[in-house]
């Protein structure tokens, strides 16, 4: 197969794209389990991952003898950890379990080729919302790329299952619809407003509003001064580079509080995380398109993409002149300027 597909797993993914009901979609899911299996769901940890995650463990509680969530990246952002810890979310880092004990294996919001981390694990079910990968197989697959959220998915499964969340899992998902959807700004499906609106009369506002507030340390804001000193502005563009940084989520921060100023039609702003150049690129999205920009200016040296109106671009330091040791504000510009 050109793909690497048996011609069965080309019919479960085909499968898994026809229009199914909710019952029915729960109903093959709970089927690949059984009273014996201990299933471990791994996860990419973000808001959307930790809430699926979490739905899911709440699914098969009374249907296996145990579940545990696993991730292999570090959660780093404050309002990832701040979910994780006021959700009470039993999430723990993936090289602290053993994988192999686990009889099944359940991947959400990502796909097993994502990650070099999933490659070598194999996946009875796979729940995600992102465009379709080829190269893999699994028991169960519900790929879903038309929405916003696989939160919104899995709240459908709950509903199926006649189970309502507890105001924990209900805040879960419901911040996930937000922050996978951006507030309804980005891609999204009548199904994701739904499931938002249920989860609306069940989720604790005020838990939402402080995850949401949980994004900056105090140290952080020497990063916010160093990119308005460093700050370029021409021809309604602002360039800012801010050096290294010990986080390199602070550098979206940056950006989005600086897209923020009227009469911009560009913000860049770069920083060096350990061997490498991060650059966040944000505009209207309107005639503009920030991921063919970011392709455009660093496909050739590191990897560049991202949507019309927000885009990002990581490059190994070893691949810039010099090796980015004098990487600045003005060079920043000068790349910038030439693919604009």
């Amino acid at each position: 197969m050109k793909d690497g597909r048996s011609s069965e797993a080309r019919l479960r993914l085909r499968g898994s794209r026809k229009k199914r009901t909710a019952k029915e979609r729960l109903q093959e899911f709970w089927e690949k389990f059984g009273k014996d299996d201990e299933v471990l769901v791994v996860i990419n940890a973000d808001p959307d991952a930790l809430a699926g995650a979490f739905a899911v463990k709440r699914l098969l509680r009374y249907r296996v003898k145990y579940v545990a969530i696993g991730y292999p990246n570090e959660i780093r952002r404050l309002s990832n950890l701040a979910m994780v810890e006021l959700l009470k979310i039993p999430a723990e880092r993936l090289n602290n379990l053993r994988v192999k004990d686990f009889t099944k294996k359940v991947l959400i919001d990502s796909q097993p080729l994502h990650l070099p981390s999933f490659e070598s694990i194999g996946f009875d079910a796979v729940i995600d919302h992102h465009p379709v990968t080829t190269g893999w197989d699994a028991a169960y697959i519900d790929i879903r790329p038309e929405y916003g959220s696989t939160a919104s998915m899995l709240a459908e499964y709950l509903r199926a299952a006649e189970i309502e969340p507890s105001v924990a899992l209900a805040t879960a998902l419901f911040y996930a619809i937000k922050v996978d959807t951006r507030n309804f700004e980005k891609q999204a499906t009548l199904a994701d407003a739904i499931q938002f609106r249920y989860l609306f009369n069940i989720a604790n506002q005020n838990l939402v509003r402080k995850i949401e507030l949980s994004e900056l340390r105090l140290s952080e804001l020497n990063y916010f001064k160093t990119a308005l000193s460093e700050m370029r502005v021409s021809n309604n563009r602002l360039y800012a580079h801010v050096g290294r940084v010990r986080n390199p989520d602070v550098l979206v921060l940056i950006a989005d509080f600086l897209n923020k100023v009227h009469s911009l039609h560009w913000v860049l702003v770069s920083g060096i995380h350990g061997e490498r150049l991060v650059v966040i690129f944000r505009c209207d999205g309107y005639k503009k398109d920030a991921g063919k920009l970011a392709e455009k200016t660093f496909a050739g040296t590191g990897s560049a993409g991202g949507h019309r109106e927000a885009a990002r671009a990581e490059v190994p330091l070893k691949n810039l002149a010099g090796g980015g040791t004098d990487f600045s504000t003005n060079t920043l510009k000068e790349l910038i300027t030439r693919h604009i």
